[in-house]
């Protein structure tokens, strides 16, 4: 989630995820963004992917508004996905009112070598009630997609710590979160302040329930891909990956004795898919994942049967997908998203950043 200030005046941008099977994207401009008590009518500032993109394939598209908006006229008549021609697709809107996103989760993944128009309708209305002047319109193509597609994290991608039971940041001001934070069905946040949190906590409210839904559809979905090569010891550590789903012969993956890199072979558009089966995700104490090729943190998912623990000073490329816990211990940096369904997420002098697309 992108997010600027502008001295006293808080500029909240509003970001439109369309979940799909691709992403081209512009860069945000914070200076473009307009004080939300301002005058005038939002506008649209970007959209990711930009208008007229060729070869999409990451697994969002977002749009920037000036201002904060009205999240009763952000639904599925005023935020739509048409495709192809002017065939309507299939999807749910939600707008988190404390961080300023809406988000658009089509119930499939979109075809590929497909042209789609995103379209915000003129119904669209800031806080004040000032609407669109008239609707924005964009057209996007899919790429003919070889290899996995990354997982659709519907709402889910909006959050970098996400959990079930508790959030607790156990020991120190170490610790930095760089984006949302959400609990559902749980309560208790512990530990920010003195923990920083550079973005917006969702407790037990709509935006982390519906997060957490999306947060079991991925868990599925990144578990039923098909194709999977086996890594029968289930130790990654030196080894050199190239894209794909590896899953492990034991049901628990480590990187315990060197470090695992990932290879994208030049096309930063390559998926990697860990799937644990029943059991646990290990990284061992300075254990890294190293990315070369291209690869990119966000098309990275580990998909943990149980719980995901990251060794002291460890640092761990990806979405972390997990059915029960995860803990970053002293120094464990996460350049992703630690999602736990069940129980919790604890963190102690921790760094989790959210993913560049």
């Amino acid at each position: 989630m992108l997010r600027g200030k502008v001295n006293g005046s808080t500029v909240l941008a509003v970001l439109l995820v369309i979940f799909m099977a691709g992403c081209n994207c512009d860069r945000f401009n914070p200076q473009a963004l307009t004080p939300t008590n301002a005058a005038g009518p939002p506008t649209v500032i970007s959209t990711n992917p930009v208008k007229g993109a060729t070869c999409v394939r990451n697994n969002s598209i977002s749009a920037l508004f000036s201002k904060a908006m009205n999240p009763a006229t952000l639904t599925t008549s005023t935020v739509k996905v048409t495709g192809p021609g002017v065939s309507p697709i299939a999807g749910a809107v939600s707008y988190a009112s404390g961080s300023h996103t809406v988000t658009f989760a089509p119930t499939s993944n979109l075809p590929v070598t497909t042209t789609f128009t995103g379209t915000i309708t003129n119904g669209a209305k800031d806080s004040g009630g000032s609407a669109l002047v008239q609707d924005y319109v964009w057209t996007f193509t899919t790429c003919a997609t070889v290899g996995q597609v990354p997982v659709n994290l519907g709402s889910a991608a909006n959050f970098v710590v996400l959990a079930g039971s508790t959030v607790t940041n156990v020991n120190s001001v170490g610790t930095i979160v760089t984006g949302d934070l959400g609990l559902s069905p749980g309560s208790a946040v512990t530990g920010f302040p003195p923990g920083v949190l550079v973005g917006t906590q969702h407790v037990a409210d709509p935006t982390a329930a519906q997060a957490k839904l999306d947060l079991t559809t991925a868990f599925n979905d990144a578990a039923g891909r098909p194709g999977a090569t086996i890594v029968a010891s289930g130790e990654l550590g030196g080894l050199t990956l190239a894209p794909g789903v590896y899953q492990s012969g034991i049901s628990s993956f480590g990187i315990t004795s060197v470090n695992l890199t990932l290879d994208g072979g030049g096309n930063a558009n390559a998926v990697w898919i860990f799937q644990m089966p029943s059991s646990t995700l290990t990284v061992g104490n300075g254990r890294q994942v190293i990315l070369a090729g291209g690869a990119k943190a966000s098309n990275i998912f580990w998909q943990v049967g149980s719980s995901a623990t990251l060794g002291t000073t460890s640092v761990v490329q990806g979405t972390i997908l997990a059915d029960q816990a995860i803990t970053l211990n002293t120094g464990a940096t996460l350049i992703g998203r630690a999602l736990a369904r069940i129980a919790a997420v604890s963190l102690d002098s921790s760094t989790v950043t959210k993913p560049a697309p």
